[in-house]
C-alpha cells in the first residue's frame, strides 16, 4: 500500500515544486514506483519533469471535475519508475466548478475529488508526491484530504516561520474536520546558504520548534538546482554529481527511513 505526500507551504518560492520533483526522481532511482501529482495551475512540475503540455490530453484537472479516469491522466515520464498526474493552465478554474458541482450534484464533494481517485492508485506506487498550490484553497484541502501526511518546506531566511503558523492551523482543521489521521512527515529546510550567519540561525529557530520532525537533509541553494527544470530534468539527471543531487538522494533515504521500506 502506497504513501501519499503532499508538499505544502502557502508561500511562494519557498522550493516546493524543486523539492517535489527531486523527491519523486529520487526515489524513483532507489527502487520505488513513484506518482509525481501537479496540483498547481502553473503546471511548473509538469514541465520541470519534462513533460510538453501540448501533448496532455487529460490532465488532474479532468481527474477532479471526473471527466477522466486515473489511467487516462498518468504519464509515464522518461525517469526511472516515475510517473506524473500532469497539470495545465484549466486547473486555475478548477475551484469555482469544484464548488458549483458541489451545489448542483448530490453526493459530489468538492474537497474529496483527488482522494476518491488516489486512493485507487495506492496499490499502483510506493509513494505519491503532490505539488501543492501556493495558496490554502479548494485545491490544498483536497491534497490534505488525500494525504497520509505533509512535508512542509521551509526556506533557510529572515521570514522562515512567517505563514507557518497559519499553515499549522490549517492542518489542524484539516484533521479536525477532513483527514484525522493527516500527520506532518517532517519540515524540510531549503535554500541554506551555509556562507551567512542568518541560514544557521533560522535552522536553529525550526529545529528549536519542530524538533525530530525536522529533516537531517538541508537543501543547499544552487544555481544548478535552479537550472534543471528549465531544462525539464530532475537535478540527478541534469547534473549527476552536484551537490544538490547528493542532497535529494539522502532527502528520499530518509523519507524511506521513516516509512519502514
Amino acid at each position: 500500500m502506497g504513501k501519499i505526500i503532499s508538499l505544502v507551504n502557502q508561500k511562494g518560492g519557498v522550493g516546493k515544486t524543486t523539492s517535489s520533483i527531486n523527491l519523486a526522481a529520487s526515489l524513483g532511482v532507489l527502487k520505488k514506483r513513484v506518482l509525481l501529482v501537479d496540483l498547481d495551475p502553473q503546471g511548473n512540475t509538469t514541465t520541470g519533469i519534462g513533460i510538453n503540455k501540448a501533448d496532455i490530453n487529460k490532465s488532474v484537472y479532468d481527474l477532479l471535475i471526473d471527466t477522466a479516469s486515473l489511467k487516462e491522466t498518468i504519464v509515464k515520464t522518461k525517469f526511472k519508475n516515475l510517473y506524473v498526474l500532469p497539470a495545465t493552465i484549466n486547473l486555475a478554474g478548477a475551484d469555482i466548478e469544484l464548488m458549483e458541482k458541489s451545489r448542483t450534484e448530490p453526493g459530489f464533494v468538492k474537497g474529496g475529488q483527488l482522494k476518491k481517485h488516489l486512493d485507487m492508485a495506492k496499490d499502483m506506487f510506493d509513494f505519491i508526491i503532490i505539488d501543492c498550490p501556493p495558496s490554502l484553497g479548494i485545491l490544498t484541502t483536497n491534497a490534505l484530504t488525500a494525504s497520509d501526511s505533509v512535508i512542509i518546506p521551509v526556506q533557510c531566511e529572515f521570514f522562515a516561520l512567517e505563514g507557518i503558523m497559519q499553515l499549522l492551523s490549517t492542518i489542524r482543521l484539516a484533521q479536525k474536520s477532513l483527514n484525522p489521521s493527516l500527520d506532518i512527515e517532517g519540515v524540510l529546510l531549503t535554500m541554506y546558504d551555509n556562507r551567512t550567519n542568518l541560514g544557521q540561525e533560522v535552522v536553529e529557530e525550526i529545529k528549536s520548534y519542530f524538533k525530530e520532525r525536522v529533516y537531517d537533509t538541508i537543501i543547499p541553494r544552487l544555481v544548478r538546482l535552479s537550472e534543471a527544470p528549465s531544462h525539464g530534468k530532475p537535478i540527478l539527471a541534469y547534473d549527476p554529481h552536484s551537490r544538490g543531487t547528493e542532497a535529494y538522494l539522502n532527502l528520499a533515504k530518509e523519507v524511506i527511513e521513516r516509512n519502514g521500506n
